[in-house]
């Protein structure tokens, strides 16, 4: 077993609602944990509603390529549509790490190759594993994050 972090983020519907059921059919019957969720700012030339966002923690024997294939299909389940680059969208679930693991294959890149440089994927991942980001990169991400509270909380 070993741990994977995935980045989770709404902007259409109820995004609260997306967010819950991404995470249930991401985490399956292995243990997890949540960050607080977030709204930020989308990323991208696209205009769009804020998204909430989220990082899952995973403690999982799955490799990469069935975590991605995990989060394609609860993609799918909650209606993601791939119309427009960085578009709006019901739910979307990125691989960002897992465990130790590296992977260069264009499908699943291991570390998820923007994580660093995202504001709404940094904040709520130095929640759950803060070793694995720096105060430097927290000051250098880009994008506006507002804390809103925990998944549970928010309606």
């Amino acid at each position: 077993m070993r741990l994977a972090y995935f980045s989770l983020g709404s902007n259409l519907g109820v995004r609260a609602e997306h967010l819950r059921a991404g995470v249930l059919m991401l985490a399956s019957s292995e243990p997890y944990r949540l960050s607080r969720v977030y709204e930020t700012e989308p990323v991208g030339d696209v205009a769009q509603e804020d998204f909430l966002n989220l990082v899952l923690e995973l403690e999982t024997d799955a490799t990469p390529r069935e975590l991605l294939e995990r989060a394609h299909q609860a993609e799918a389940a909650r209606g993601r549509s791939r119309e427009v680059h960085w578009g709006p969208r019901t739910l979307d679930a990125d691989v960002l790490l897992v465990g130790e693991e590296t992977s260069e294959d264009p499908e699943i890149l291991i570390p998820h190759p923007r994580m660093y440089e995202r504001a709404f994927v940094l904040y709520p991942l130095a929640e759950l594993a803060p070793t694995l980001v720096s105060a430097e990169q927290l000051a250098a991400s880009v994008g506006r994050v507002v804390a809103l509270g925990t998944l549970e909380s928010l309606r």
